[in-house]
């Protein structure tokens, strides 16, 4: 294979200061290029649009948010410290616009602007996902702990892809908050709220622990993977408020017969196979973990339609549901970013081995091509994969 089909990955861990760079060329050619030295564990990555800029959350005291410069090529990348900023609790999930950093974790959330070098600037906004009479939502006694409220508050924040909206998943009151930005605002000394808040979407059934979304390039769908329920959801956005969903149909991660309380779901992301006459995504990826070192997890792969709905509608149903090697620890989350050859490959990572793994998918069946171990020197007892990044 030709060195240009070469690309570059990164890969945040729950439990090193390091981002690894790994190299993957298809069909099978995988490697770990460099350990780039990180300000602490990142276990959630996002690109700038451009790809030039790297923000992290940081699972410091006090939490904060991170900002890299990136420098890749299809063979390598390098990560070098910008600056670094806190928020109010442990962040789940960073997103970033070309002028905008957002993160949500628990019962709080953060807009930081933007420097010009692609640091972050000042905080914007803030946001306070506690109840009416200040609860931070449902606790319950799940396995693995609630990562400092994660577990049961807000978990992702995703932006629309005309920028417009901002999604927050809730694991602990069960909704999706829908938020309209305001783009207008440049600094809290504007007396007006960069987000401002229009919907609290529950979702379809009791205790389904929204956990993440994504939203369809159409701006009409959007998908929430649901963590106790193991359950992919496909809503539709309003006519004229994009801040309304409403719940159309969704499908199952697991193969029937599996039980939803043995499993936590973790990942849902829009594939890159594009249809032909409409170049609309073709096919939606969703992961989920066991909750015990014994209970392996899985990965699915369902058909979209051209208007981006789960193909088979209330009856949907994936295409492949592939049993990952492990229960993927805390982390089991898929990545597709390269299409080549009719294939689509994407990064899954695991927490439990230190591994990531190169997925392939033809349109029928998911494969494991190849992976990787993520080690650290000395007598460290390994790196724990959390998520990745394609550049």
């Amino acid at each position: 294979m030709s060195p240009e089909l070469s690309k570059s990955i990164l890969v945040g861990t729950f439990n090193t200061p390091s981002i690894y760079t790994l190299r993957f060329t298809p069909p099978a050619s995988f490697e770990i290029i460099r350990r780039n030295k990180a300000i602490g564990s990142h276990s959630w990555l996002a690109l700038s649009p451009s790809k030039q800029r790297l923000y992290a959350t940081a699972w410091l005291e006090p939490p904060s948010v991170v900002a890299y410069a990136v420098t890749a090529s299809d063979s390598d990348a390098t990560v070098q410290y910008l600056n670094q900023k806190p928020v109010k609790s442990r962040s789940g999930y960073t997103c970033a616009s070309a002028s905008h950093v957002y993160s949500a974790g628990g019962p709080s959330g953060e807009v930081f602007s933007i420097n010009a070098d692609g640091s972050l600037g000042e905080l914007v906004d803030e946001l306070d996902f506690l109840d009416e009479d200040g609860k931070a939502g449902k606790t319950e006694n799940r396995p693995h702990g609630d990562f400092g409220g994660l577990r049961h508050g807000a978990h992702s924040v995703d932006l629309s892809p005309d920028g417009r909206q901002v999604y927050v998943a809730d694991i602990g009151r069960n909704c999706v908050w829908s938020l309209e930005v305001d783009a207008s605002v440049k600094s809290r000394d504007d007396g007006r709220s960069f987000l401002k808040w229009q919907r609290k979407n529950m979702a379809s059934r009791p205790d389904e622990g929204p956990r993440h979304a994504t939203v369809h390039p159409n701006n009409k769908v959007v998908y929430v993977v649901q963590e106790h329920s193991s359950m992919v959801d496909a809503f539709a956005t309003g006519e004229t408020d994009a801040t309304t969903l409403q719940f159309r149909h969704g499908a199952s991660i697991l193969p029937i017969g599996k039980q939803a309380e043995d499993y936590w779901a973790d990942e849902v992301r829009i594939s890159g196979i594009l249809d032909p006459p409409t170049q609309t995504p073709k096919y939606l990826w969703a992961s989920t973990r066991g909750l015990r070192p014994e209970v392996k997890g899985y990965v699915a792969v369902y058909a979209l339609d051209q208007q981006g709905w789960l193909v088979g509608g209330a009856d949907a149903k994936a295409l492949c549901i592939w049993e990952t090697p492990t229960s993927g620890g805390i982390a089991n989350a898929v990545e597709p970013g390269l299409v080549n050859e009719g294939l689509e490959y994407a990064m899954l990572t695991d927490s439990e081995k230190g591994l990531v793994m190169a997925l392939s998918f033809d349109g029928h069946e998911i494969r494991e091509v190849a992976r990787v171990k993520l080690e650290e020197p000395g007598d460290h007892p390994g790196a724990q994969a959390a998520t990745a990044v394609w550049l």
